[in-house]
């Protein structure tokens, strides 16, 4: 048996990265009987059935450190949300939505700002937002090269997926990490302003300085699943220095007086965009929790 890790996944065909090279193998019958569906980033055991021809078959599933629904990717290490100045205009809700979606799921995030050659003074303003969450955050320009030394050393020996939306230059930034075109970029629809999805699957990339990461279409959706509206600021690591100084214990920071976090909104410690961000999703999670009374 040789252990390996799924690179790509295709019409019930899994592809399968190990020590002596990649092996195309279907997946055992119990996995179907168990419910249980091989994802790319699985950690997995083949028997080889076929060495000349690299093929075999996947027996065993090994445990998950994390898994996520859309797109179904496994084992991150580090998401890291993707968004550019302008065209296509950033979406901070989102932003905030999946830095939650990968706190909540035990992965750490950083902030890539690409296409800063488009708008370098705003890219410089939304950079001032996320560096008071503590995340990493990149200035980068994919199409000058600028930043990819910088973005290297974050990705180097980790599994990394990038996120965001279409058109902010995931494909490019990963074609430029690999040093070639790996992948089928796209362009701009100039009607509307929004990326054309140009991939078309979930791959698993080897990087040549080490580590892995994810081409992944559509990774801009959410889960809130096992989050409470309780529990949401601790997903806000800008918060973490001031809920003891509030004057009630358990402050929600939305509506009670003498609270810290507000305070410190006041005096320009935490982004508003973050805390507008907070009091949204705050409020979309107090529904969740009435609506399942």
């Amino acid at each position: 048996m040789l252990e390996g890790v799924i690179v790509k996944g295709i019409g019930g065909f899994y592809y399968i990265r190990t020590e002596q090279g990649v092996y195309e193998a279907k997946a055992r019958g119990k996995f179907r009987s168990r419910g249980l569906i091989p994802i790319v980033g699985d950690r997995v055991c083949i028997s080889v059935t076929d060495e000349a021809e690299k093929k075999g078959s996947l027996d065993e599933i090994l445990p998950r450190k994390n898994s996520f629904i859309r797109p179904p990717v496994a084992n991150l290490d580090r998401i890291i949300i993707t968004f550019a100045p302008k065209d296509p205009e950033p979406n901070l809700r989102l932003v905030d939505k999946l830095t939650l979606t990968a706190l909540a799921a035990g992965v750490s995030c950083g902030i890539c700002i690409n296409k800063t050659e488009l708008d370098p003074e705003r890219a410089k303003e939304l950079a001032e937002i996320y560096k008071k969450t503590g995340f990493p955050v990149l200035l980068i320009s994919a199409k000058e090269g600028f930043g990819k030394e910088e973005l290297a050393a974050l990705l180097k020996d980790k599994v990394t997926a990038f996120a965001g939306n279409s058109g902010v230059g995931k494909s490019s930034i990963l074609n430029g990490l690999l040093g070639g075109e790996a992948m089928e970029t796209g362009s701009i629809s100039e009607k509307i302003k929004r990326g054309r999805h140009t991939t078309r699957h979930v791959e698993l990339l080897a990087l040549p300085f080490g580590g892995f990461a994810f081409d992944t279409p559509g990774f801009s959706t959410f889960e809130l699943e096992g989050v409470t509206a309780q529990e949401l600021a601790g997903y806000f690591p800008e918060f973490a220095a001031y809920p003891e100084s509030c004057r009630f214990a358990g402050c929600a920071h939305i509506s009670e007086p003498d609270c810290a976090v507000k305070e410190a909104l006041s005096e320009g410690k935490i982004a508003l965009s973050r805390y507008e961000s907070y009091c949204e999703l705050y409020e979309t999670l107090k529904q969740i929790k009435e609506w399942m009374k």
